[in-house]
């Protein structure tokens, strides 16, 4: 029997975006069990010596969008590298994916729709309306979720204090079985140990 694999990511990464597709490939491909953690990066980065991208030096920022560029090309996706609502609080979006995993929605699908919103379509998720609007537009009632997501700040923290303790130090990161995967150019060499 596979082990489970944990998936631990930033809402606003561009990163886990750009994993984000081709991660449900391999789901579906190798009939995955996942479990998904919308981590609270800024606790990560402050117990793992990261900095958030604003805090990153210029040499680092512009080396970013370089990288950007060419993986964008290389894996044929259009996104907006410097989106209007960005950096954005994804707190409560967060929020709701845990919400919706706990209510038994399929997190990948919501947590892709609000990636789409910043990377594709210029919109503030960390606006209620908006959050509001894409919860709907994925056929879900808002109610219940919007009126579960305030509980989830206790979830999110626990599960962010048990990523460090796992050693999660970045976004995307992965684990399967006791293996670590960092970043979404790591895909390959998870599929070969899903594949193994």
């Amino acid at each position: 029997m596979r082990p489970p694999l944990d998936v631990y990511y930033a809402i606003t990464s561009v990163w886990s975006f750009l994993a984000w597709d081709r991660l449900r490939a391999l789901v579906e491909r190798y009939q995955l069990d996942v479990r998904y953690h919308p981590l609270d990066y800024p606790t990560v980065f402050a117990a793992t010596g990261g900095l958030p991208l604003p805090k990153r030096g210029p040499a680092r920022q512009r080396y970013r969008l370089v990288e950007l560029e060419r993986w964008t090309k290389r894996l044929g996706v259009e996104l907006n590298q410097q989106p209007k609502f960005f950096p954005v609080d994804e707190t409560e979006a967060a929020q709701l994916v845990l919400a919706a995993r706990e209510q038994g929605h399929d997190p990948w699908s919501l947590t892709r729709a609000f990636m789409a919103a910043i990377w594709h379509q210029e919109r503030d998720i960390a606006d209620e309306a908006t959050r509001r609007a894409i919860l709907e537009e994925q056929g879900l009632d808002p109610a219940p979720l919007l009126a579960a997501a305030p509980a989830m700040a206790e979830v999110r923290g626990r599960e962010t204090e048990q990523a460090i303790a796992r050693g999660v130090f970045g976004a995307p990161f992965f684990i399967y079985g006791d293996e670590p995967f960092w970043g979404q150019d790591r895909l390959d060499f998870l599929e070969r140990a899903l594949a193994a």
